[in-house]
């Protein structure tokens, strides 16, 4: 499947009208910058869910979020992207660095539907270097050892943690009762 440069995201402002405004929520992330605006998201679906196109081009489904766009927006002013592949109990990662462009082709988009709906937008990525990662940092962090899986209950919750940065705005208790709908109604 070819890409279309008329279906191509190329300003913040065709960003902001494809999105609309981010989840007041969501202005509590916290996301960290490098002196060039670097921006690092996790994203994930079934297997497969990144389409090989040829030896140089992935796709990518961008699916629904927070809407604060922060890594698409910086792929419109800066298309330099790095991806890194986890597979849960492997050790072993997979790193992409390249270039990237936002397509919002409705052929491309509708051929990334799940759950009957299509992502807003598919990010282009024009691979440049491929590194096969070593274990050695998974294996001594024992990531994937479920015997070293935090108990979430001794943790605060999201609403708890919310309700903490935006005091006086947010009931934490009504975000926590609400979240498990809300995924379901919203994780695609």
């Amino acid at each position: 499947m070819s890409v279309s440069a008329e279906h191509l995201v190329t300003t913040v402002e065709q960003l902001a009208a494809l999105y609309g405004a981010p989840s007041p929520n969501a202005l509590v992330v916290l996301a960290t910058a490098g002196p060039e605006g670097l921006d690092c998201t996790p994203r994930g679906d079934p297997p497969g869910f990144v389409r090989v196109v040829d030896r140089q081009t992935l796709l990518l489904p961008d699916r629904r979020g927070n809407n604060r766009v922060d890594s698409l927006r910086n792929i419109v002013v800066d298309p330099r992207i790095a991806l890194l592949f986890l597979i849960p109990g492997v050790g072993e990662t997979l790193r992409v660095n390249g270039r990237a462009a936002i397509s919002v082709d409705p052929a491309l988009c509708a051929s990334f539907v799940m759950a009957d709906k299509a992502p807003r937008s598919v990010i282009v990525v024009t691979a440049e270097r491929v590194y096969f990662q070593c274990p050695k940092a998974l294996v001594r962090s024992r990531l994937w050892d479920p015997s070293r899986h935090v108990d979430r209950s001794s943790l605060p919750s999201s609403g708890q943690i919310l309700a903490a940065i935006r005091p006086g705005e947010i009931d934490a208790e009504a975000v926590d009762r609400a979240y498990p709908q809300r995924l379901k109604e919203t994780i695609y």
